[in-house]
């Protein structure tokens, strides 16, 4: 084979791949939309009221006959959310490296989740449990179509180009969250000059989201290719059938093998459940604490969006000159700088509130792009959405330690900033652990080449 053939090989490979890491931007530019405008602005209150308008004289609405206040159905809807993405992610994770079949599992995750977000449009009245439904598949169905998208990653960049990949990822998410959320917030705001009521405003900013997810979806589908399963070996019809919490168990048992990436699971939980109670507790701090008005909340939760791209594709420049590992562990030292700023806001400051939004906003991104990529080095080959489903749920469905230490630590002080401190604990604690994981070992141990920087 001559020289220029070579060359034209490798140069067809290359576009080949930065075609394919395009596509797969496009599906965080999907379903960003879903995590910021509905479950993050609109959904929770519009809900509740939905509740409290089929509630009786007590407050209560009873799903199935179970007597539950109206306040806490969404809440409880998220939760029950979880439970369902729990026991469903191992058995797709499984099922996409047995076959090697993801774009499918992908494509039907994503328009069962679009498909339900768009239905919201239909939450009048007092269809509260309709709501609750659609939110729950919706959820659950994200959740799974994460985890299939995430276990890409090691498959369409190589090893010395993931952290600029996900980064990018993430950059698409935040700015498509940014944009819609833009246009919504126009519409609700100025829903009298539009003709339409407020209740029809919310109503369209849901199921609008549902349409943005389930139209870029294709490009991600049409731009994605399906690769052989690593192994050629069958499922028994035990474990094709075996339920998700027993696949969980499998998952887990076969990652014991790799106790390096284990171990960086575990660090990642523990920071993560801090970023997580950050993000869901914030607009609490600002309105209960420091009183500010939900239209200052609304605009700091724009302004970490927008500043969250810019975050995350620094960062991902940071790792390129300082590696993943060193890169995460500066911004869990910045996020613990941050609450500690936050514990002494002034109340009624929004200025030093935006500010506050503003330095989440810088770390937000790239603490997740970047630990998402040195994940995937972890990974061995074959296995990439079985243990992305581990990596999902401790993303997603493990984060409840760090909303209860908010909780009790209010309970017990009747302070807001005591609480918001109680979470230097998770960034400390993550920080220490991450600190110890020889990623290096780590990444030969589970059988993947080690990149220069890491």
């Amino acid at each position: 084979m001559g020289i220029d053939t070579v060359r034209t090989a490798d140069f067809d490979e290359t576009a080949e791949r930065r075609r394919e890491q395009r596509g797969w931007y496009f599906y965080d530019w999907a379903c960003s939309v879903y995590s910021t405008s509905v479950l993050t602005v609109f959904l929770g209150p519009y809900l509740t009221s939905v509740a409290k308008n089929a509630a009786d004289a007590d407050g209560y609405v009873h799903p199935l006959g179970i007597p539950v206040r109206a306040g806490s159905f969404f809440a409880y809807s998220v939760s029950l959310s979880v439970i369902v993405a729990v026991l469903v992610m191992p058995l797709v994770g499984a099922a996409a490296d047995r076959s090697g079949r993801k774009k499918p599992l992908l494509g039907a995750a994503a328009y069962v989740g679009a498909a339900a977000t768009a239905c919201m449009f239909f939450l009048g009245g007092d269809r509260y449990l309709l709501g609750g439904v659609l939110l729950i598949v919706a959820n659950a169905a994200q959740s799974v179509s994460m985890m299939l998208y995430n276990s890409y990653l090691p498959q369409i960049a190589p090893p010395e180009e993931r952290d600029a990949v996900s980064s990018r990822g993430w950059a698409f998410g935040y700015a498509a969250g940014a944009l819609v959320l833009v246009v919504n917030l126009v519409l609700y705001l100025a829903h009298d000059s539009f003709g339409v009521s407020e209740s029809m405003a919310v109503r369209i900013c849901l199921a609008s989201a549902g349409l943005w997810w389930g139209g870029f979806t294709l490009v991600p589908l049409l731009r994605l290719r399906d690769r052989p399963a690593a192994t050629a070996r069958e499922a028994t019809a035990q474990e094709a059938t075996a339920p998700g919490l027993r696949r969980l168990a499998a998952t887990v048992r076969d990652m014991r093998r790799h106790p390096l990436t284990l171990a960086f699971l575990l660090a990642y939980l523990i920071y993560n459940d801090g970023i997580q109670t950050v993000i869901s507790q914030a607009s609490v701090y600002g309105s209960e604490e420091l009183g500010l008005a939900q239209s200052t909340l609304i605009g700091a939760v724009l302004l970490v969006q927008v500043l969250a791209v810019a975050g995350a594709l620094g960062m991902g420049r940071l790792a390129r000159t300082y590696g993943a590992k060193r890169t995460i562990l500066g911004s869990l030292v910045a996020w613990t700088l941050t609450l500690g700023a936050g514990f002494f806001l002034p109340a009624g400051a929004p200025v030093g509130f935006f500010l506050l939004a503003s330095a989440i906003g810088l770390v937000l991104g790239g603490s997740q792009a970047l630990s998402r990529s040195l994940f995937s080095h972890l990974v061995p080959p074959g296995k990439e959405a079985e243990y992305f489903s581990a990596y999902e749920m401790s993303d997603r469905g493990m984060s409840w330690l760090g909303p209860l230490l908010f909780g009790v630590t209010y309970q017990l002080t009747g302070s807001y900033r005591d609480a918001i401190l109680s979470l230097v604990a998770f960034f400390v604690i993550g920080f220490l652990l991450l600190a110890r994981v020889p990623v290096r070992q780590a990444i030969g141990d589970a059988g993947n080449p080690v990149p220069e920087k890491i």
